[in-house]
């Protein structure tokens, strides 16, 4: 390719997407690298029959507003839904479904009440929780895992029916090794400040004025209205599909050269990676090998999506609320179920209903070697007692992404330092997406226009 790029951003998920809005912002020409054949990552959603399916993420946190600023600024604010009432999640224990107790952060209690009254914990966990306002705060900055956390703090009860389903369940990872100041640092800076998370969020609780609306947001389409918004919104041709980098160098004149499968190669001045860590780290490796094998110790799980649709009389369940998520003592194979046609509306058509399954992630590392036939039968066994499904469904689809949950464990902040470190040892390269300084869209949104900034810094000193 004749001419020199001013930036190649190597990656067209939505890290990459906001990077780009944000040099055009800027006034900075780029070009989006894309290896598939459509631009947004993980972010999916179809319409099947007159269902409409995120197979990926589905909502945007309104307590992180990068999206939602996104969103506004795309002129996407008006079509935001909220979840449909009532905002309530389960948790299963003992083959039952267990509301998550109301006024709770992150299933941490802020009112007393409805802790009592819950069937989710035993009363011995009750009060093991309960005690959590004794137990003496820690004052260094050492890192630990979420389950070390919760233990410390609540008791094992909390770790296997709160933690491990919820809080690592976000991730897809395992309880035990996901590192709670990468992923949950407010919890560490609440202990270190107030000692006591219980009286710190009930306090908070009583001054906060409650959200009537909920905290999650979606778009009537499903989130895949964003990424199409994005690419509208950026230059023609600034996207290139099926364009997968597959060797990148650089040059004695301080340029850098992609190549890529499609053909042409790309120079630029600076180079964005939005890729997943151990792509980025095997791109990089001819230019920096320390800088390779951080990005290369980045952990990843797979995790897979099911969604199934029926007709509303297959399925005894009210389905009021959004779904629930599973412990792993549970043993039935999924991770959480949504009912997607309860949580959004008009996801399915008149007389029918959405659910989706999740598997996989750090929990089961295997589970996509099974057939997407054994995928449903799987979901389907773990759903049909809990809700009373009778019949076959009327869809059934299968998504499957692999490698493509970052795992955030002990040791990630040191890590990230480490690239940091690296980085600024090769001017001109930056790195952004999930595999390094956050995890959901919000996050990824955030620290790519970040990086964005950084990088027309960088080209105009």
């Amino acid at each position: 390719m004749s001419g020199v790029i001013d930036v190649i951003i190597v990656g067209g998920g939505i890290a990459g997407l906001a990077a780009g809005y944000e040099l055009q912002k800027r006034g900075v020409p780029f070009v989006i690298l894309e290896r598939a054949a459509r631009a947004g990552g993980v972010i999916l959603s179809e319409e099947i029959d007159g269902f409409t399916i995120d197979a990926g993420p589905d909502a945007l946190l309104t307590q992180k507003p990068e999206g939602i600023a996104l969103c506004e600024e795309l002129g996407l604010g008006g079509r935001l839904i909220a979840t449909g009432k009532p905002r309530v999640a389960y948790i299963q224990r003992g083959g039952r479904l267990h509301p998550l107790p109301a006024a709770s952060v992150l299933g941490i209690p802020t009112a007393l009440g409805p802790f009592i009254t819950t069937k989710l914990f035993s009363w011995p966990g009750k009060l093991r929780m309960g005690a959590e306002v004794f137990v003496p705060a820690r004052r260094d900055d050492a890192d630990e895992s979420i389950g070390q956390f919760i233990e410390r703090r609540f008791g094992r009860e909390a770790v296997t029916y709160l933690a491990e389903p919820l809080l690592a369940g976000i991730h897809a990872g395992d309880v035990d090794r996901l590192s709670l100041r990468a992923l949950f640092p407010r919890f560490a800076q609440i202990e270190k400040r107030d000692g006591s998370l219980l009286r710190a969020f009930r306090r908070q609780a009583a001054h906060a004025p409650r959200n009537p609306d909920g905290v999650f947001r979606s778009l009537p389409g499903g989130l895949s209205e964003l990424v199409r918004a994005l690419v509208a919104a950026l230059p023609q041709g600034a996207v290139r599909l099926n364009a997968a980098a597959t060797a990148f160098s650089g040059a004695a004149d301080g340029r850098f050269r992609v190549e890529t499968a499609a053909g042409p190669a790309f120079d630029a001045r600076a180079v964005v990676f939005s890729t997943p860590a151990y792509v980025t780290g095997a791109l990089v490796k001819g230019l920096d090998a320390e800088l390779a094998r951080r990005c290369d110790e980045v952990p990843y799980a797979s995790t897979g999506t099911i969604a199934l649709g029926f007709a509303r009389d297959q399925v005894a369940h009210p389905l009021t609320g959004s779904g629930f998520v599973v412990p792993r003592v549970e043993g039935t194979g999924i991770l959480a179920a949504s009912w997607l046609s309860s949580k959004w509306p008009h996801r399915a058509p008149e007389g029918r209903v959405l659910l989706r399954t999740f598997v996989g992630g750090g929990r089961d590392p295997d589970a996509l070697s099974r057939s997407d036939a054994e995928l449903v039968e799987r979901s389907l066994a773990a759903l049909r007692p809990l809700l009373g499904i009778r019949g076959a469904p009327l869809l059934a689809r299968v998504y499957r992404f692999d490698r493509a949950s970052a795992q955030h464990e002990v040791g990630h902040l040191a890590r990230l330092d480490a690239i940091e470190r690296a980085l600024a040892r090769q001017p001109g390269v930056f790195v952004t997406g999930s595999g390094f300084r956050g995890v959901g869209i919000p996050d990824c949104v955030a620290d790519a226009r970040a990086t964005a900034a950084k990088v027309t810094e960088w080209l105009r000193t």
